[in-house]
């Protein structure tokens, strides 16, 4: 099964490499180029650079996958096909919000009300799915303990996924970011699915992430020649919300998750914050990763504080699994 992995791995890596090396010039000849926010200072030098790479990264991943899938386990492969199917749908809300953002020449595509009603629905979907397939298992974190939580692993899944797709569009807003958090995060799940011999076609998808990733990473890294955009960062959050959920493992979530938890806090807080003593801010920017980039640190040091942190996590976490 290792040598599975490691090769679905290296696939996902080589095609996301060659789709993201093609799909930059036609992204560029479409004029397919980010509109950067006027308030973010430091990033209008980026206004152009191509947007919507997420495509070449999701469909990498879904491919090296849909090769590798049907040897991970004999049982029917509803559920991880469903998983491929919900990071595709999301991908594609994503492109759609992207183009409209294009189209309209602003950095607004669709309204946030149509984004949440698209991620509620899925969510509630998935929520019923695990609570009809019998995936109302639990695996709390740090202990031995599985919990089999009935229907109520349906509000569960829906407050992780609505969580975890928008921690990580948020998290997106610096070169390398989401992506080079992400990699040790689909890494965790992939080793700790794998270990409580679960499901194992959840551990491929995870790692054929891992590889896309990498493989995006070489066109990411500040400066960026080409951003994942809600095409990607949608698509990884329904992803990971996926793996989570249907392997039992979303309380880690938060845990390993959590400089993608860090965005979200950070807004809610600084928002609350500035309504509440009229006008004031408890960080110079929100999210947070703006606050430290206007603190003088660079794009690229952020993008490893927050993979380091979520390695670290991670690590801490599988050396406690039995």
């Amino acid at each position: 099964m290792v040598k599975i992995y490691l090769l679905s791995m290296l696939i996902a890596f080589a095609l996301s490499f060659l789709f993201c090396y093609f799909l930059i010039p036609i992204l560029r000849r479409l004029k397919a180029g980010q509109n950067i926010l006027a308030y973010v200072e430091e990033h209008k030098k980026k206004n152009g650079t191509p947007t919507m790479g997420g495509l070449a990264f999701v469909a990498a991943a879904v491919v090296a996958a849909a090769i590798f899938i049907g040897k991970t386990n004999p049982k029917p492969l509803r559920t991880p096909i469903l998983c491929l199917a919900i990071g595709f749908a999301y991908m594609i809300i994503g492109l759609l919000d992207d183009y409209l953002k294009k189209r309209h020449a602003e950095n607004l595509g669709l309204r946030a009300w149509q984004k949440f009603a698209f991620q509620s629905v899925v969510a509630v979907f998935c929520g019923i799915y695990c609570y009809r397939a019998d995936l109302t298992k639990l695996y709390i974190p740090f202990t031995d303990i599985i919990w089999d939580i009935g229907w109520w692993m349906i509000v569960l899944t829906v407050f992780v996924y609505l969580a975890t797709v928008n921690a990580v569009n948020l998290t997106d807003g610096l070169d390398g970011l989401a992506a080079g958090a992400s990699i040790p995060f689909f890494a965790f799940f992939g080793i700790l699915i794998a270990l409580q011999n679960g499901e194992n076609s959840l551990s491929l998808i995870s790692f054929c992430l891992v590889g896309a990733l990498i493989g995006y990473l070489f066109f990411n890294v500040s400066p960026a020649s080409v951003f994942m955009g809600d095409t990607g960062s949608l698509a990884l959050g329904g992803f990971a919300a996926s793996v989570a959920t249907f392997s039992g493992n979303a309380l880690y979530v938060a845990i390993v998750g959590f400089c993608f938890v860090l965005s979200v806090i950070s807004v809610i807080l600084q928002v609350i914050y500035y309504k509440v003593t009229g006008g004031k801010r408890i960080f110079l920017m929100a999210p947070i990763h703006h606050h430290f980039q206007k603190k003088g640190h660079s794009e690229s040091r952020i993008s490893y504080a927050y993979f380091a942190v979520t390695l670290l996590l991670g690590a801490i976490c599988l050396l406690t699994v039995g």
